[in-house]
């Protein structure tokens, strides 16, 4: 009976693989969005429940809170290397995250909660962050998450998954975001993503966020739905958080940009569903 089951979970992936599109497009109209939602919004919770604020950086003092983030330093990722030395604080409540050049190597920043923050123990959630972009091309910030065993390629996506809540390689309206599965060998390695088409989305703070149900991820850029689904099946693992900046070809030619380059935060907020 056990082996059956198996056989038949094995049959639906590949099913719902069959059917995930790799890109999807999605239009936002500027008048849809509430301005409102530029500095926060929240979605509406289901009948008898209440968002419960459970994690909160607000990025305020003059160093980074080492109880909520450790910074991933002299680590090469990329084209580039990730250094502590990129990440900052502006004593203005923002966290500020810098692209630089030593010479021929150029130097980026990353912060994880892994190991730190309890609530990251349980799945589910909603998950925000309002962000000021950068201006220059060849690197790019990312909102991201690592949810259980991302390597695993038994389940689908159900024991692990990386969730891209947000990245922005380009220096037009568009922003991704992507789901990944089944780890990253080209053989077995899944993914789907969404091009979020905004007017404007260069210009100031935006939010960008994830709602992480059992049945279905929903995300959103300023308060607007832009993609639901629950390719590879949804993730049932806990996760670690990332803020992150990339320095590759995706975003264009690093050596053409004027650097230093930053982009900023001005807080990260995490809810769950409280009965």
């Amino acid at each position: 009976m056990k082996k059956r089951n198996i056989m038949i979970l094995l049959a639906l992936i590949l099913t719902m693989a069959a059917c995930i599109p790799a890109i999807t497009f999605f239009f936002v109209s500027p008048l849809n969005v509430n301005p409102e939602h530029r500095e926060f919004f929240l979605p509406t919770t289901p009948e008898g429940s209440e968002w419960e604020l459970v994690f909160e950086d607000n990025f305020d003092g003059a160093v980074l809170d080492e109880n909520k983030w450790r910074y991933e330093d002299n680590t090469p990722r990329r084209d580039g290397w990730w250094e502590k030395e990129a990440v900052s604080l502006d004593g203005d409540g923002n966290l500020v995250m810098t692209t630089y050049n030593e010479g021929d190597r150029f130097i980026d920043g990353c912060i994880t909660s892994r190991g730190l923050v309890d609530i990251m123990e349980k799945p589910y959630g909603f998950y925000t962050i309002r962000i000021k972009l950068h201006s220059q091309q060849g690197h790019w910030p990312a909102f991201w998450m690592m949810a259980g065993d991302v390597g695993s390629i038994e389940n689908g996506g159900v024991d692990g998954a990386e969730i891209d809540i947000f990245e922005k390689p380009t220096l037009d309206n568009m922003v991704q975001q992507t789901i990944h599965w089944d780890g990253y060998d080209p053989e077995h390695h899944q993914s789907s993503a969404r091009k979020v088409y905004l007017p404007g989305i260069m210009e100031g703070w935006h939010t960008y966020s994830l709602w992480w149900t059992a049945n279905k991820y929903i995300y959103y850029v300023d308060g607007v739905k832009t993609w639901s689904h629950n390719y590879g099946g949804v993730c049932q693992k806990p996760g670690e958080l990332i803020i992150s900046d990339e320095i590759g070809s995706w975003a264009g030619d690093i050596k053409k940009a004027a650097l230093p380059d930053s982009f900023l935060v001005d807080y990260v907020r995490v809810f769950t569903l409280k009965e």
